[in-house]
């Protein structure tokens, strides 16, 4: 359910420092920060030294090194998202099928899986507040590690408690890779280009990489087991040799363990960012809790910010419907459970490609609508009709009602695909650097609770057109709350003090 292809924006580090009534950019390698005494600025005598030669100020810098254009920060973002997503595809396909090879009844894997939910939106908050007070780039190093101690447990694992940690720490790792990439890429095109830097193309980047390394994951991890039962059977010799330790099923899973080794090592090296103030482990757990309520402050007094969350728990109850209700709808168009297994991994991997499109269309989208609130509105609406058909074509199976069922699956992720980057381009509008993560996983915390009760609601209510109807009215809501424009946010007051940066004591520097 995810979404993800990025290139980006972030926030400007002009060479000469902010306006007297502008917030002052985040301090980076080369520039001071606020309250520190600058390294190279003008000393009090007339000027420098016959002998010396004034030094112009540097350009922004992240790590010592030079800021990267919004290309290649575009890039970056593009092969960190890729990379994340495409081991979770890889997983994901053969995993149910894994646990149940493994001796798991339905009912165990139901409670494996909702070992990754609860421990995803638990840490949620916590890991966003995290990337603030650390770096994005430490953070998403952690995620990767985490979710590869994760894959190589689910993969080699035998026994259900052993499965159940592999699938806590996948959540914990997802938790933390909510937010740090798409905010370095925003950070990163701000410090170059300026906050009024166009994002949303990087961000659409971003969401076409995200699905297609899902889609592509998901059609790998579905096929890599049949094909290893080809031929001279493979999978029977590699099952023989390790003793039933690596099954077929479990390749996809080992293969994306090997991808987030390339992932952990890209974040080290193509990641560069400012330096944050020095902080002891106490004082990175006393930033978290107030990175935290920074943003549910900022949710409960910014009117556009609690339409987005809003927005993103109406697009959290469609999905739940659509991964509920599909399976059996594929088993019913198929008549067979095994069958309609393949069917929805099919419409699943199609689903992916679909937004990923609705990524890339968002730019043209937003500049046809006039901007990004009547994009997101527009975009949503499109969901909505894809509801619908799905609704009004659930109890009949003829020719013409199965081609308006793919075309209302599809039509539902294009929207989706297409309304994420302007939500996200409004989103980081609203907030800056030192809450951008937290304001990320706020909004991904949204989205995984409201779909969750939404879900549950789904799957209570009888098979038939109404489940369908009801996600179609959850997202209709979330559509209307666009039709007002918001007004823009309240720039600050000339000489108003900007908040310390999270984890840093008051006076020591902060943002």
């Amino acid at each position: 359910m995810t979404d993800t292809a990025p290139t980006g924006g972030a926030e400007p580090s002009p060479a000469t420092g902010p306006a007297p009534d502008e917030h002052p950019a985040p301090a980076l390698a080369g520039h001071p920060a606020p309250d520190e005494q600058p390294a190279t600025g003008p000393a009090p005598d007339p000027g420098p030294a016959p002998d010396e030669q004034p030094t112009p100020d540097p350009a922004p810098t992240l790590d010592k090194h030079p800021a990267p254009d919004e290309r290649t920060a575009r890039r970056r973002f593009v092969v960190v998202t890729f990379l994340f997503w495409l081991p979770a595809g890889l997983a994901s396909a053969p995993m149910v099928l894994l646990f149940t090879e493994r001796g798991l009844p339905l009912t165990a894997v139901a409670g494996v899986f909702a070992a990754h939910a609860l421990t995803a939106a638990a840490m949620e908050l916590p890991t966003g507040g995290l990337s603030d007070v650390l770096g994005r780039r430490t953070v998403l190093a952690a995620a990767g590690i985490l979710d590869l101690a994760a894959l190589a447990l689910i993969a080699l694992g035998t026994a259900g408690w052993v499965l159940t940690l592999g699938m806590a720490l996948m959540g914990a790792g997802r938790a933390l890779s909510s937010g740090p990439a798409e905010a370095w890429y925003v950070d990163a095109v701000h410090a170059r280009s300026g906050p009024d830097a166009d994002i949303r193309t990087g961000l659409a980047y971003g969401g076409s990489a995200s699905a297609a390394a899902l889609a592509a994951g998901m059609v790998l991890g579905g096929a890599l087991p049949w094909l290893l039962g080809l031929g001279p059977d493979l999978g029977a010799r590699l099952r023989e040799t390790t003793s039933g330790l690596v099954l077929p099923l479990s390749v996809p899973a080992l293969l994306g363990a090997a991808v987030y080794i390339a992932f952990v090592l890209y974040v080290l090296t193509a990641l560069r960012e400012p330096p944050r103030p020095r902080t002891t482990p106490l004082g990175v757990l006393r930033g978290v809790p107030s990175a935290i309520s920074g943003g549910l402050r900022l949710a409960g007094r910014d009117a556009l910010i609690r339409r987005l969350l809003m927005t993103a728990g109406a697009a959290g109850t469609a999905l739940s419907a659509l991964e509920l209700l599909t399976p059996g709808r594929a088993a019913g168009i198929t008549g067979a459970a095994e069958s309609g297994a393949v069917l929805f991994a099919g419409l699943a991997a199609a689903g992916f490609v679909c937004s990923a499109l609705g990524n890339r269309l968002a730019p043209a989208v937003a500049r046809l609508a006039g901007g990004s609130e009547r994009a997101v509105q527009l975009s949503l609406m499109g969901s909505v009709g894809g509801l619908l058909l799905l609704a009004v074509t659930v109890s009949s199976g003829s020719a013409p009602a199965l081609v308006l069922t793919v075309a209302g699956y599809a039509l539902v992720y294009l929207g989706l695909g297409a309304a994420g980057p302007s939500e996200n381009d409004l989103l980081h509008r609203r907030v800056d650097a030192s809450g951008r993560a937290t304001a990320l996983s706020v909004q991904s915390l949204a989205l995984q609770l409201v779909g969750a009760g939404g879900g549950l609601v789904v799957g209570a209510l009888p098979a038939g057109p109404l489940p369908w109807l009801l996600a179609a009215a959850a997202l209709l809501v979330g559509a209307l709350l666009w039709t007002r424009r918001s007004t823009p946010a309240p720039a600050p007051r000339p000489g108003t003090p900007t908040p310390p940066r999270p984890g840093t004591p008051t006076g020591a520097g902060g943002r």
